[in-house]
């Protein structure tokens, strides 16, 4: 299994909690107490990450942005923004980055 598909698989599961709740979820518990608490956990989560790159600890970089990462996708899934949503603005930003090369390129030539 891709990394990919992980983290397809991963939103999955949080979309279906949303949608069929299950008792004693943490997921369910977020979409529960709403926005504010999603949002609260994805400040904390990309503070700890933060921190932990400070302290140079690569396992701990490492756990800090899985943490980070499931609380994005519960902040995608709370607003309706999909997976692949994200991946074709990924691909368009790729685009734009990839033409700014080239420009670079043909004015350094001249």
């Amino acid at each position: 299994m891709s990394r990919v598909d992980v983290i397809k698989e991963l939103y999955c599961v949080i979309q279906d909690r949303k949608e069929n709740p299950v008792e004693g979820s943490y997921t369910n518990y977020l979409f529960e107490k709403g926005l504010d608490k999603i949002l609260k956990k994805v400040g904390e989560e990309s503070t700890e990450v933060i921190i932990a790159a400070k302290n140079k600890d690569n396992e701990e970089i490492t756990n800090e942005i899985c943490d980070l990462t499931y609380h994005l996708l519960v902040l995608m899934a709370q607003n309706g923004v999909s997976i692949e949503k994200v991946r074709e603005e990924l691909e368009k930003r790729r685009e734009k980055i990839g033409n700014k090369k080239k420009e670079r390129r043909e004015i350094e030539q001249l």
